[in-house]
Protein backbone atom coordinates (compact mmCIF):
# COMPACT_ATOMS: atom_id res chain seq x y z
CA UNK A 1 0.00 0.00 0.00
CA UNK A 2 1.57 3.38 -0.91
CA UNK A 3 2.09 6.00 2.03
CA UNK A 4 0.84 8.74 0.06
CA UNK A 5 -2.61 9.57 -0.94
CA UNK A 6 -3.32 10.00 -4.50
CA UNK A 7 -2.96 14.25 -4.34
CA UNK A 8 0.60 13.85 -3.05
CA UNK A 9 1.61 11.27 -5.10
CA UNK A 10 0.85 13.27 -8.04
CA UNK A 11 2.18 16.47 -6.96
CA UNK A 12 5.93 14.06 -6.39
CA UNK A 13 5.66 12.69 -9.78
CA UNK A 14 5.02 16.38 -11.32
CA UNK A 15 8.32 17.42 -10.35
CA UNK A 16 10.36 14.70 -11.79
CA UNK A 17 11.86 15.93 -15.04
CA UNK A 18 12.95 14.37 -18.48
CA UNK A 19 15.24 17.66 -19.64
CA UNK A 20 17.55 19.67 -17.87
CA UNK A 21 18.21 17.82 -14.77
CA UNK A 22 20.91 18.36 -12.06
CA UNK A 23 23.16 15.59 -13.71
CA UNK A 24 22.41 17.49 -17.42
CA UNK A 25 23.32 20.90 -16.39
CA UNK A 26 26.61 19.49 -14.90
CA UNK A 27 27.81 17.81 -17.72
CA UNK A 28 26.77 20.59 -19.85
CA UNK A 29 28.93 22.93 -17.67
CA UNK A 30 31.61 20.88 -17.82
CA UNK A 31 31.79 20.33 -21.72
CA UNK A 32 30.88 24.35 -22.36
CA UNK A 33 33.16 25.50 -20.13
CA UNK A 34 35.88 23.56 -21.94
CA UNK A 35 34.60 24.85 -25.45
CA UNK A 36 33.70 21.48 -26.36
CA UNK A 37 30.48 22.36 -29.08
CA UNK A 38 27.54 19.42 -28.02
CA UNK A 39 24.04 19.70 -28.52
CA UNK A 40 21.58 18.97 -25.24
CA UNK A 41 18.27 16.87 -26.10
CA UNK A 42 19.68 16.14 -29.88
CA UNK A 43 16.73 14.64 -31.66
CA UNK A 44 17.49 11.27 -32.33
CA UNK A 45 16.07 8.14 -32.26
CA UNK A 46 16.51 7.24 -28.39
CA UNK A 47 16.14 10.61 -27.03
CA UNK A 48 19.67 11.08 -25.98
CA UNK A 49 20.98 13.90 -23.42
CA UNK A 50 24.38 15.23 -25.32
CA UNK A 51 25.74 14.63 -28.68
CA UNK A 52 29.21 15.65 -29.12
CA UNK A 53 30.05 14.94 -33.45
CA UNK A 54 29.34 11.24 -33.17
CA UNK A 55 29.05 10.28 -29.57
CA UNK A 56 25.71 10.41 -27.57
CA UNK A 57 25.51 10.53 -24.41
CA UNK A 58 22.46 8.78 -21.96
CA UNK A 59 22.19 9.81 -18.97
CA UNK A 60 19.64 7.49 -17.21
CA UNK A 61 17.97 7.51 -13.97
CA UNK A 62 18.25 4.29 -11.58
CA UNK A 63 14.78 3.81 -11.05
CA UNK A 64 13.55 4.31 -14.89
CA UNK A 65 15.99 2.26 -16.43
CA UNK A 66 16.50 -0.35 -14.39
CA UNK A 67 20.26 -0.04 -12.63
CA UNK A 68 22.18 -2.76 -12.23
CA UNK A 69 23.53 -1.78 -9.27
CA UNK A 70 20.29 0.34 -7.51
CA UNK A 71 17.20 -0.24 -8.58
CA UNK A 72 14.76 -1.17 -6.72
CA UNK A 73 10.94 -2.80 -7.45
CA UNK A 74 8.14 -0.62 -5.95
CA UNK A 75 6.38 -1.27 -3.60
CA UNK A 76 2.93 0.06 -4.73
CA UNK A 77 1.54 -0.04 -8.52
CA UNK A 78 4.23 -3.17 -9.01
CA UNK A 79 2.40 -4.20 -12.14
CA UNK A 80 2.59 -0.66 -13.72
CA UNK A 81 6.13 0.10 -12.87
CA UNK A 82 7.74 -2.81 -13.33
CA UNK A 83 6.21 -3.16 -16.74
CA UNK A 84 7.14 0.62 -17.20
CA UNK A 85 10.40 0.56 -16.33
CA UNK A 86 11.25 -3.23 -18.30
CA UNK A 87 9.58 -1.52 -21.89
CA UNK A 88 12.21 1.37 -21.01
CA UNK A 89 15.00 -1.13 -20.77
CA UNK A 90 13.73 -2.78 -23.94
CA UNK A 91 13.22 0.16 -26.13
CA UNK A 92 16.75 1.60 -24.99
CA UNK A 93 18.66 -1.47 -26.06
CA UNK A 94 16.59 -1.53 -29.29
CA UNK A 95 17.77 2.43 -30.46
CA UNK A 96 21.15 1.58 -29.22
CA UNK A 97 21.84 -0.90 -31.67
CA UNK A 98 19.89 1.44 -34.23
CA UNK A 99 22.33 4.43 -33.41
CA UNK A 100 25.23 2.18 -33.26
CA UNK A 101 24.70 1.01 -36.76
CA UNK A 102 24.34 4.66 -37.80
CA UNK A 103 27.87 5.18 -36.60
CA UNK A 104 27.21 6.63 -33.32
CA UNK A 105 29.02 5.84 -30.30
CA UNK A 106 26.98 5.31 -27.16
CA UNK A 107 28.24 6.11 -23.59
CA UNK A 108 25.71 5.68 -21.03
CA UNK A 109 25.96 7.34 -17.38
CA UNK A 110 24.11 6.02 -14.31
CA UNK A 111 22.55 8.50 -12.39
CA UNK A 112 24.48 6.83 -9.28
CA UNK A 113 27.95 7.08 -11.08
CA UNK A 114 27.30 10.91 -11.84
CA UNK A 115 26.17 11.48 -7.86
CA UNK A 116 28.87 9.43 -6.50
CA UNK A 117 31.96 10.20 -8.75
CA UNK A 118 31.09 13.01 -11.11
CA UNK A 119 34.72 13.75 -12.04
CA UNK A 120 35.28 9.87 -12.83
CA UNK A 121 31.68 10.33 -14.90
CA UNK A 122 33.53 13.61 -16.65
CA UNK A 123 36.20 11.35 -17.53
CA UNK A 124 34.25 8.52 -19.22
CA UNK A 125 33.13 11.44 -21.52
CA UNK A 126 36.42 13.20 -22.08
CA UNK A 127 38.20 9.62 -22.68
CA UNK A 128 35.45 8.85 -25.73
CA UNK A 129 36.08 12.50 -26.95
CA UNK A 130 40.12 12.30 -27.01
CA UNK A 131 39.62 8.27 -28.57
CA UNK A 132 37.95 10.34 -31.44
CA UNK A 133 40.38 13.34 -31.92
CA UNK A 134 38.00 16.07 -30.39
CA UNK A 135 40.31 18.72 -28.83
CA UNK A 136 39.92 19.74 -25.25
CA UNK A 137 41.58 22.64 -23.56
Amino acid sequence: MDIMTKKERSKRMSLIRSKWTTQERKIHNFLKGRKIQHKMHPKLIGSPDIQVDNILVFLHGCFWHKCPTCYRQPVSGKEFWIKKVNDNSRRHDRNVKILKRNGYKIIVLWEHEIRKDISKALKKIKNHIDKNRIKIK
